[in-house]
């Protein structure tokens, strides 16, 4: 047997604010692993996030194999758009959603962190982060506002946790983030600039695997996933459409579980994955693999 085993570990997930995405797949599979893990959750979803946590909403989810409830380290508010408060407008800052919220930005999540744990007190980070406010616009039609607002939320913001948290990253530190097979690819209705702040994405994972391994010895990757109905993705507006077309055009025909994501993940951030840096990880069923739409088609069956 060869388990994953992340005890004495502390992560960061950034990105949970239900029980129902990859980031608290992934949060719950590195907590199964032995970990301790905070998370950060947007401001607007912060107040509703800790009501359903108190209030039992979330229990059967919360379920660890061992029949107890996972709980998080600490929750922090986070808008990664912000890598400083004095970055946010005014009526962000003043916004009943966040002005009792303290500093919701990357350098004061990064600060609070360090006064609940001290120096260097992380093993793992998870950018879990992705926003682009014209989504569903074609991106022939997208304004250069909403195209830059997507790279920023959704890949910018992995470099700014890393300026941030870097320094506080213990020996053979991993980070990992989620991308999607769109920056590479074309995937009509995916809009708004989300295909490009990917593929940065991606670009940036291999330029911070090498600046991060030389200058921290800290491990990077990205994980690859397919299409998951989540909250969160429900943006897209065609997120139903687009598990079935992979369900039945990737080489397992099966819909994607976001514990397979979770798993995934926390193998990548464990010492099973120590020669592991730099890489885009598909985690799609096989779909990546295939060059032919097989839905309707004339194939050979096996």
């Amino acid at each position: 047997m060869l388990p994953i085993d992340l005890k004495g570990k502390r992560a960061l997930v950034a990105g949970v604010a239900d029980d129902g995405g990859f980031g608290f797949a992934i949060a719950k599979c590195l907590i199964e692993a032995g970990a301790t893990v905070c998370v950060a959750t947007w401001p607007p979803a912060l107040n509703i996030f800790l009501n359903l946590l108190e209030r039992g909403k979330m229990d059967e989810s919360r379920k660890l194999s061992d029949g107890t409830l996972l709980g998080f380290e600490r929750i922090y508010p986070l808008d990664a758009s912000f890598d400083r408060l004095e970055d946010a407008p005014a009526e962000i800052r003043e916004n009943k959603r966040y002005k009792d919220t303290g500093d919701f930005s990357v350098a004061g999540m990064a600060a609070r962190m360090r006064a609940d744990f001290g120096e260097q007190p992380l093993d793992i980070v998870v950018h879990s982060l992705a926003n682009g406010p014209e989504v569903k616009k074609p991106l022939l039609e997208v304004s250069r506002g909403g195209y830059l607002a997507a790279i920023g939320t959704s890949a910018y913001s992995l470099i700014s946790l890393m300026q941030h948290l870097g320094p506080m990253l213990r020996p053979g530190a991993a980070v990992a983030s989620l991308t999607y097979m769109a920056s590479e690819r074309a995937i009509p209705g995916y809009g708004g600039g989300m295909s490009s702040a990917k593929a940065a994405l991606e670009s940036d994972t291999r330029v911070l695997a090498y600046e991060a391994g030389r200058k921290w010895g800290t491990r990077v990757n990205t994980v690859s996933a397919g299409p998951y109905a989540s909250r969160a993705a429900s943006a897209i507006g065609i997120i139903g459409s687009m598990v079935k077309y992979c369900e039945k055009n990737s080489a397992l025909p099966q819909v994607l579980e976001a514990s397979e994501v979770g798993a995934a993940t926390a193998f990548l951030c464990s010492p099973l994955a120590s020669g592991i840096t730099g890489a885009t990880v598909y985690v799609d069923k096989g779909y990546h693999s295939m060059g032919m739409a097989v839905d309707g088609a004339t194939v050979p069956t096996f």
